[in-house]
């Protein structure tokens, strides 16, 4: 054979073989992954996107169900699991409210971890902790029972104390207060004699209007100001020592997620993760330019919580919540 032919042969033979390599990647990429997803907000909400790009775009796709439509907030996580009526679900911050209830009432020991590492720290310590301290390990084992996975969609940063119609001078001025408060930082305002009320965002405003709560939080300028609080109360105070970076949950059907190839799983997975820094930059900017317009034309009243309250705040926090969970087995 000459040096010619045994050229022209070795190629035929790569091309061949490069050919049957490609064939199953080609086959794969055509196969398409249909789920059925429910979200706390709806479309027009910041980050609610259909289409190109999105998680509505094949070959890994979900069908969004409008806020409410699948399942009602507060049986949304129960809708979500072994049922199998959903696939997946992406959360806002009122998500994290079952969570934390369900690793405070069940005192399971790696869940109150879970509780404490996640509430404790900035977006840099949050991250750190979730993507490279085993905290995304953890956070899987809390809801492996339910048949699920869960992982970071998305982040608010630092939040805001909330909105007040009166000045806040001293720990004593929350006694008697009625202040729409969930989760957590409703304990702690309960212990300090507010009177907790659970509201829904699109009831707070008028409650907030008509006198039925004296004081509300909800997320940050941006999205508070859509709300129309500033237009119920004046006096807006910072910081969210209750939220200091709320991470927003995408949770997953397991049985779905373990059909998926493995390289559309790490599609799910990093487009979650990129959500999760996007979201933290846009609520920067837009935070930013919402407080500018609420103090300077809405005649908002932003002012720091005096040092007094948050000394009382952290030492009610600490003997609200558990130091030391209790050994389950």
């Amino acid at each position: 054979m000459t040096s010619t032919s045994r050229r022209k042969l070795l190629a035929r033979g790569s091309a061949a073989a490069a050919g049957a390599l490609a064939f199953p990647m080609v086959a794969h990429a055509q196969q398409t992954f249909s789920w059925k997803m429910t979200s706390a907000y709806g479309k027009g909400s910041p980050f609610y996107m259909e289409g190109p790009g999105s998680a509505t775009d094949p070959p890994s796709a979900s069908r969004p169900c409008r806020a409410g439509a699948c399942a009602s907030g507060v049986r949304r996580r129960r809708a979500d699991p072994g049922a199998g009526r959903l696939r997946c679900r992406p959360c806002g911050h009122r998500g994290d409210e079952p969570r934390q209830q369900l690793l405070l009432d069940r005192q399971d020991l790696r869940r109150a971890v879970l509780l404490r590492g996640a509430l404790r720290a900035q977006l840099p310590g949050v991250n750190g902790w979730l993507y490279d301290g085993g905290g995304q390990q953890l956070w899987n084992e809390v809801y492996a029972p339910f048949g699920m996975v869960a992982m970071p969609c998305g982040n608010t940063g630092v939040q805001m104390t909330g909105w007040f119609k009166k000045e806040i001078k001293s720990s004593a001025d929350f006694k008697g207060l009625k202040m729409r408060i969930p989760g957590l930082a409703g304990r702690v305002y309960a212990a300090l004699g507010v009177d907790v009320k659970l509201l829904p965002g699109g009831e707070i405003f008028p409650a907030l209007e008509r006198g039925v709560i004296d004081a509300a939080e909800f997320v940050g300028p941006f999205r508070d100001r859509k709300l129309g609080l500033h237009k119920a109360a004046k006096y807006y105070y910072t910081t969210g020592w209750h939220e200091p970076a709320t991470v927003s949950e995408l949770l997953i059907n397991k049985a779905a997620r373990d059909k998926l190839p493995k390289d559309l799983q790490a599609v799910v997975e990093n487009a979650a993760a990129a959500c999760n820094v996007i979201s933290e930059g846009w609520c920067q900017r837009t935070n930013a330019e919402a407080m500018e317009d609420l103090v300077r034309n809405q005649g908002v009243i932003a002012r720091p919580l005096p040092d007094e309250v948050l000394k009382k705040l952290r030492e009610v926090t600490n003997q609200v919540w558990p130091k030391r969970p209790p050994r389950t087995r």
